[in-house]
């Protein structure tokens, strides 16, 4: 299958009833159905003692991930092929009934089910971008993706602090409770809001699947964008993996909450996605997408300084949690800067490139969770900032050299 990689290409939208749709409504509602992704890393301890898990810990966060892969590949391209608001309703719905079975779950088989379910009907976030998308006509795309994208990033980078307070306050159970029933509410609230998009073409589940390779061999687009992400991501695990241990130990000595509240600082970095959206929209993607990666490579430097260099304690937790808010900034810009490119192809594929674009982008986030470990442990704080520069450096060098960058 074609797609075309120009905007004008697409068929106009009407837009005249969609001004007043609340594009914060939706930000919120991806921004819950991706806490439990991440979650489970904060309360493996609490889950062990709980349900006995013991060396099926490790499993947890695992399985829940790889349930969300399966969802991109399975699941999301169903939005090319059936009505979307029923079908994200229904995967939210599902989803909510996941947590609650999970908060529930009396056995440790029980609960990795659920945890593996979790992530698979997570994956409905992947169908809710492309949807919000369809809002707002091509010169406003980037802006309505940016929203939406600050609402999943918040989500992701908050899922850690906030579970670690749940999981004091209320238990493990408790947290997977308020998800589900923060997650019921929110859905209820914004699935009836999305348009109505049935798609024209209707093509067999078989064929939709079989489609996913061609696109991206067929789609340059898809894959510069992917790629470029996929390499940020490398350094973001290799960074937020490591991070936590490194506060941990000297020289900076930080407790559980003082490390929650660094947290926060780097989820700081989401307003990014809507700035980069705004100035893509009005023709700077090319200039928006290199002062990200910049920021991300200048953020690293000063991150890898901070923690190695004889500073005062305040100093260097403070210049720690200026650069992790740069290198937030400078990844999230990126990616909502990739979402509007390949959400301005040929709709009817949109589904299936939103759901490959993060699939391909995972790939590098868990190159980049598994290099953290050995890197740590052998080299240090500058052997894990070291590979993080070396992935935005790769990143921003490709996208320099790249020879058509203009939807990039």
């Amino acid at each position: 299958m074609e797609l075309c990689s120009q905007a004008a290409t697409s068929p106009p939208t009407p837009t005249a009833h969609r001004e007043d749709v609340p594009i914060l409504l939706f930000a919120m509602l991806v921004g819950v159905a991706v806490l439990p992704l991440y979650a489970s890393q904060v309360m493996l301890g609490a889950l062990d003692a709980s349900l006995h898990l013991r060396a099926w810990s490790s499993l947890v966060t695992a399985l829940t991930m790889f349930g969300y892969a399966v969802g991109l590949v399975a699941l999301v391209p169903l939005v090319d092929r059936l009505p979307n608001r029923p079908l994200i309703g229904a995967t939210l719905a599902a989803q909510a009934v996941c947590l609650g079975t999970a908060a529930l779950a009396p056995t440790p088989v029980v609960f990795l089910a659920a945890s593996f379910a979790i992530g698979v009907t997570a994956s409905a976030i992947q169908m809710l971008v492309p949807a919000a998308a369809s809002l707002a006509p091509p010169q406003a795309r980037g802006a309505v993706v940016g929203n939406v994208m600050s609402g999943l990033m918040l989500g992701i980078l908050l899922s850690r602090p906030l579970a670690s307070i749940a999981t004091r306050a209320f238990g493990w159970r408790g947290f997977f409770i308020a998800d589900a029933v923060l997650l019921a509410t929110v859905a209820a609230l914004a699935v009836p809001r999305l348009p109505p998009h049935l798609p024209a073409q209707k093509p067999s589940y078989r064929a939709l699947i079989a489609s996913l390779g061609r696109l991206v061999v067929s789609v340059d687009t898809l894959r510069r964008h992917a790629l470029y992400q996929g390499l940020l991501m490398i350094g973001f695990n290799a960074f937020w993996t490591s991070i936590a241990v490194v506060l941990a130990h000297a020289p900076v000595h930080c407790s559980a909450t003082q490390i929650a509240v660094f947290a926060l600082a780097g989820a700081g970095g989401a307003v990014a996605a809507p700035i980069a959206g705004y100035a893509a929209d009005r023709g700077h993607a090319t200039h928006a997408k290199q002062s990200a990666h910049v920021i991300a490579i200048v953020a690293v430097i000063v991150a890898a300084w901070a923690l190695t260099a004889p500073l005062p304690r305040m100093v260097a937790i403070a210049l720690a949690a200026a650069s992790a808010f740069l290198l937030d900034a400078g990844v999230i810009a990126d990616q909502a800067l990739g979402r509007r490119a390949i959400n301005l192809l040929a709709p009817e594929s949109r589904g299936r490139v939103n759901g490959l674009f993060t699939g391909l982008f995972f790939i590098g986030g868990a190159i980049g969770a598994a290099l953290s470990g050995p890197m740590l442990a052998l080299t240090g704080w500058l052997g894990v900032t070291g590979v993080t520069l070396v992935a935005f450096a790769a990143a921003a060098v490709i996208h320099l050299t790249h020879r058509d960058r203009t939807l990039s």
